[in-house]
């Protein structure tokens, strides 16, 4: 028998790819894979563990998705992921619906757990966290045929006190960097024209591996990859930005100009408190530098409030800031208190609703701060990819260099010709909304 598996991939692109890398195994082991969940013998749920929403959505999808071994054709279910790596014995013994358990260190063990969960035998493949990145693997690209993600490194060592992702995903291993170009090339080849590089830390790249940081050069090959238009970065802490990333970045044409730099707070003690290896004087610094070495760049920062101890002078020193930059693109996080982490045990633990008034209190303010920066943009021209159609209505949605997927804003794009999906077009921008944009075709690229 031809067994049909399913994958449900929940949490961070970084989820997604291992999702890929899945299937690509099953793929290659003659599994059939499928998108429709109902069909599917065997349903795979890569999970995210990370913060309390998160996994109460993973908790929710399995039990859902458990319905189908009841009315439907599953066999297996089997649960993959942080969730798993981080609850796999909390798992298994409360949710007997799991069939199956694999760490995120084990994706290459999946077929071993679907043939015991095949054959009634519960399974737990986890704890092997610190296992080498699986190179050169035949992923299935699930989410888009222009666009996708490539992991150049697993785990991280930068160890924040708030952080549980160094105990499930292990250590920072990079790829091997000929692997990496090998799986671009081929991507290219394939169709895809942008090419969004993760890690939990892309600027450590390669220092584990070369003894010194290699994320330039591989931007330099990377940009030279025939097919290849946008190169987008993701993740770059404060404390690696070099001086050789933003040269990198600034002679690289592929490479657009956008940063993605979490800098979760901006008050010395709290970022003490976080473990994190920087300070507001060099954040400002580094901020100002990109500023002012590369032409019209665009930096998105993540914030975390109500952190254990965060004074409200605390907490006003980072709004004054927020308003002061003017970051082009912000996301903020209430702290959410992990176990196994040195935050969780922290005293001073801030008040829910705090947290949630407080992370309410900058959004406005970056809404405010949004608003004026796509104001500016009305009467100029942007390259936009085209990410979506809507049907009947001669607009289609895109995005600028400016906004990665899904979380950064979107061009709504009128025209009179058809348009494809990944297609690269001109755009006027004609209006303005308080994250997104509004604009008419001015003539297609080639």
């Amino acid at each position: 028998m031809k067994y049909k598996v399913a994958n449900i991939s929940l949490g961070c692109s970084k989820n997604l790819v291992d999702s890929e890398i899945l299937l690509g195994i099953l793929n290659e082991k003659k599994y059939e894979i499928t998108n429709e969940i109902n069909e599917a013998n065997i349903i795979i749920i890569n999970t995210c563990g990370f913060i309390n929403d998160a996994k109460e959505e993973s908790i929710n999808t399995i039990l859902e998705l458990s319905e189908y071994k009841k009315e439907g054709n599953c066999k297996a279910l089997i649960v993959a992921g942080c969730l798993a790596e981080r609850y796999k014995e909390e798992l298994m013994k409360e949710m007997p619906e799991i069939d199956g358990i694999i760490g995120t260190g084990n994706l290459k063990d999946i077929e071993e757990v679907i043939s015991s969960c095949l054959k009634g035998q519960n399974i737990l493949k986890v704890g092997n966290t610190d296992s080498e990145y699986i190179e050169n693997s035949s992923r299935v690209l699930t989410e888009s045929s222009y666009m996708t993600y490539l992991k150049i490194a697993e785990g991280c060592n930068n160890f924040c006190t708030y952080c549980i992702i160094p105990k499930v995903r292990g250590r920072y291993r990079s790829r091997n960097m000929d692997s990496i170009i090998a799986e671009a090339k081929k991507l290219a080849k394939s169709g895809i024209k942008e090419l969004i590089l993760i890690a939990q830390d892309t600027s450590k790249y390669g220092y584990d591996l070369y003894n010194e940081y290699k994320l330039p050069e591989l931007l330099d090959r990377l940009n030279d990859i025939e097919g290849l238009k946008w190169i987008r970065i993701l993740y770059l802490y404060p404390d690696n930005l070099t001086d050789e990333i933003i040269s990198s970045i600034k002679r690289n044409d592929k490479v657009v100009n956008y940063v993605d730099i979490p800098i979760q707070h901006i008050n010395d003690n709290v970022l003490k408190r976080m473990n994190r290896n920087t300070n507001k004087s060099e954040i400002v610094k580094l901020i100002n530098k990109l500023r002012k070495e590369i032409n019209n760049i665009t930096i998105r920062t993540t914030l975390i409030v109500g952190f254990p101890g965060e004074t409200e002078e605390e907490f006003n020193e980072l709004y004054d800031f927020v308003k002061e930059t003017k970051f082009d693109k912000l996301g903020v996080f209430t702290y959410s208190r992990e176990e196994d982490t040195p935050a969780y045990k922290m005293p001073n633990q801030i008040d829910e609703n705090i947290k949630e008034q407080r992370q309410k209190k900058i959004m406005e303010l970056q809404r405010e701060i949004s608003t004026e920066k796509t104001s500016d943009k009305v009467g100029k021209v942007y390259t936009v990819i085209i990410d979506e159609v809507i049907p009947n209505e001669n607009v289609y949605i895109g995005r600028t260099y400016m906004d990665g997927p899904e979380i950064d804003g979107v061009v709504y794009v009128s025209s009179d010709n058809n348009l494809n999906i990944g297609d690269f077009i001109k755009v006027k921008i004609t209006e303005h909304l308080d994250y997104d944009l509004k604009g008419e075709v001015v003539y297609e690229l080639s």
